[in-house]
């Protein structure tokens, strides 16, 4: 019954309004809204998805999963690459990591599979399991791996990570990056102060025109001018 009634209540907080068009409920005070996408969400309509909007909320990204590991490439990604750009949507890629893997490898995997352009959001690791290693072990190739991007892109990537994996793996060792950070159904993102994040995934049920599942819905902490300095030039 108390779960009953927190749900019915949701809505009511004025900083967490619930927007039924894409059927979740989305933190105020973001100008800038996107969604991540994989071969999970099948194919996509991305005109449809470009073209969506209600009230002052509309899709401006998408990060599109490129690879795991060494040898995984997300059978949508050159797809998903091609259309969501061709529909006016800015694009970043993430590769899924494996701590079990050389970093330096799973790094040149990644740049081997996207094909960079400007105008793209930075490259993005996402790191959220030990995978049965230590975790220094972890942080050892997760470094190899962020450094190698940098020297080959000049550009530092982004680290996304699930909140309570951030602050028992992550947290004091990756400061110097940019994160994104994945904390569901919140009005705010509960995280530290000092934190350098710039993306929060606040939801993983989203419902989007042209995509046939649910969907990862993510906010950009800045302006509209201040996510343009961000892309890639």
């Amino acid at each position: 019954m108390a779960t009953g009634q927190w749900v019915k209540h949701w809505g009511d907080d004025p900083d967490y309004p619930h927007y039924n068009s894409f059927n979740i409920n989305i933190p105020k005070g973001f100008d800038v809204h996107g969604i991540d996408v994989s071969y999970a969400q099948g194919k996509i309509d991305w005109p449809q998805v470009a073209s969506m909007q209600e009230e002052e909320i509309a899709i401006n990204f998408a990060f599109i999963k490129a690879s795991e590991g060494i040898m995984k490439v997300d059978p949508w990604f050159q797809r998903n690459w091609r259309e969501a750009a061709k529909a006016g949507i800015v694009c970043g890629a993430y590769h899924f990591f494996r701590p079990r893997k050389d970093g330096i490898a799973q790094a040149r995997f990644f740049l081997q599979t996207v094909p960079r352009e400007q105008g793209d959001l930075p490259m993005v690791v996402d790191i959220e399991t030990l995978d049965g290693v230590g975790e220094t072990k972890m942080r050892k190739e997760l470094s190899a791996f962020l450094r190698h991007l940098e020297n080959k892109t000049g550009k530092k990537p982004i680290i996304y990570s699930g909140l309570s994996f951030y602050n028992d793996y992550l947290s004091g060792h990756f400061d110097d990056y940019r994160l994104w950070i994945a904390h569901y159904y919140k009005s705010k993102l509960n995280i530290a102060s000092h934190s350098n994040w710039a993306f929060w995934q606040h939801s993983d049920k989203a419902r989007i025109n042209g995509i046939n599942h649910v969907v990862d819905f993510n906010v950009f902490k800045g302006t509209k001018e201040e996510f343009r300095h961000f892309l890639s030039n």
